[in-house]
């Protein structure tokens, strides 16, 4: 039985014995009962008080080392055909750009899919030695969404302006103990990576391809020379990705204005438009625009990242003078 239950079903057996208080033969008794149940209701609030105390802050300390963990971005082409593709390569080689800037090491996992980890380090502002720091996932969270991009495509010959979409998924590293898989639900498969790496990588299947059967999840691997580390990082991929999915099934029972106030962006939802006619990028979230977009895409976005983090209801960050991101 827990705490609340036993606090309601002395609660109930404390009003029994009220009734009594009208006997005057038992009313003596019935004051001493109910004066020892009422302590132990006490007793019993002031435990269930802790436990949720204690369940709060576990709570707050484990939403706080997931943005300290390391991130798996996942580009895919969205609309737009072959200037789609296009599109997803520059905006992974902004990304990429930016991690070089900030100090955080970037892999390549697999066609359009890239490993960050590290931690930036840094003083809080200029002119102070406070420290900061920040994880991969912390710092790339909110770019999650549809990419939206304008403009004209090489291979357009009638000078004709095209929009495409590209989608971007930001996943935190999950450990085995927060999210765990069955081995009967799983599917693997095997293949030459091919490429750089030498013979080993080209003559041996050390390439990974991992489908979870319940949920049709498909994670593939190329990254590393072994079979065997492929397939532990494959796994990694997994977690995260039915982590995120439970994540966003918990985000839709919450309805859409909750939704927006936490500031998550699902892998669906437009959150941006890099509009080169006009030299602009919009963050359709905060409705804010900036007009330096060559210089955005070279990998300078640490001022977009860190005013989206500022300004989307429901973060809580360091004013925009502290900026730590902002590179």
């Amino acid at each position: 039985m827990s705490l609340q239950d036993e606090i309601l079903r002395i609660n109930d057996e404390i009003n029994r014995n009220r009734e009594l208080l009208l006997d005057p033969d038992l009313s003596l008794l019935v004051k001493d009962e109910i004066a020892k149940l009422e302590d132990q209701k006490k007793l019993l609030e002031s435990s269930l008080s802790s436990q949720t105390a204690v369940n709060k802050n576990t709570e707050t300390s484990s939403q706080a080392s997931i943005t300290d963990r390391a991130a798996t971005m996942e580009f895919r082409p969205g609309a737009g055909g072959d200037e789609a593709k296009i599109w997803v390569g520059d905006l992974m080689r902004m990304y990429l750009r930016y991690c070089e800037t900030i100090k955080l090491k970037a892999d390549l996992i697999d066609e359009g899919v890239i490993k960050i980890s590290g931690v930036y380090k840094g003083r809080s502002s200029p002119g102070e030695d406070r420290p900061f720091q920040a994880g991969p996932y912390g710092i790339f969270r909110y770019e999650s969404g549809v990419h939206r991009v304008q403009r004209i495509p090489k291979t357009e010959a009638h000078d004709r302006i095209h929009t495409s979409t590209a989608s971007v998924a930001v996943l935190p590293e999950i450990t085995s103990s927060e999210v765990s898989i069955n081995d009967n639900e799983l599917s693997w498969a095997f293949s030459r990576s091919g490429g750089p790496g030498g013979q080993n990588v080209n003559k041996v299947s050390t390439a990974v391809r991992l489908t979870h059967i319940p949920s049709g999840l498909v994670t593939s691997v190329r990254q590393e020379r072994t079979q065997q580390q492929n397939k532990s990082i494959a796994l990694e991929l997994l977690r995260s990705k039915l982590w995120e999915m439970e994540q966003e099934k918990t985000l839709k029972t919450l309805g859409q204005q909750r939704i927006a106030a936490i500031g998550r962006g699902m892998r669906a939802e437009k959150i941006r438009t890099y509009n080169f006619p006009q030299n602009r990028v919009t963050d359709h979230r905060i409705n804010k625009s900036w007009h330096n977009l060559d210089s955005i895409l070279e990998g300078n976005i640490g001022d977009i990242i860190q005013t989206c983090q500022r300004e989307i209801p429901g973060i809580t960050v360091q004013s925009a003078e502290e900026s730590p991101l902002n590179s």
